[in-house]
């Protein structure tokens, strides 16, 4: 699925099921939220927390599309393409970084 698709797919869906869009302010909230709970699963599964049982209901895959989710709820309602946007940033970092990644030592194996 493009992007551009995603971000329809998910403008279709607030306007027959979700009623309207929550705010731009409280989906920002709810995405701090989402990360948080994605930070949560990282840290007891790659870092050096230990699992609880209130953690089983969590599912990695899960926690990252609704990150994906609300982060398209808020391209849409403050109208940005993130195609566009991805491709943009891509070149930044192409032109920005082209030696740095290269060149740092701490990344050589």
């Amino acid at each position: 699925m493009e992007i551009k698709e995603a971000q329809n797919k998910v403008d279709q869906w607030i306007k027959s099921t979700g009623v309207r869009y929550f705010n731009e302010l409280t989906n920002m909230t709810i995405l701090t939220e989402e990360v948080g709970e994605l930070a949560r699963i990282m840290a007891r599964k790659y870092g050096e927390q230990s699992f609880k049982e209130s953690d089983e209901k969590y599912n990695m895959a899960d926690e990252m599309a609704d990150i994906l989710w609300v982060l398209i709820c808020l391209a849409n309602q403050t109208g940005v393409d993130l195609d566009e946007a991805l491709l943009k940033n891509i070149q930044k970092k192409s032109i920005r970084d082209e030696n740095r990644h290269k060149n740092n030592p701490k990344l050589k194996s």
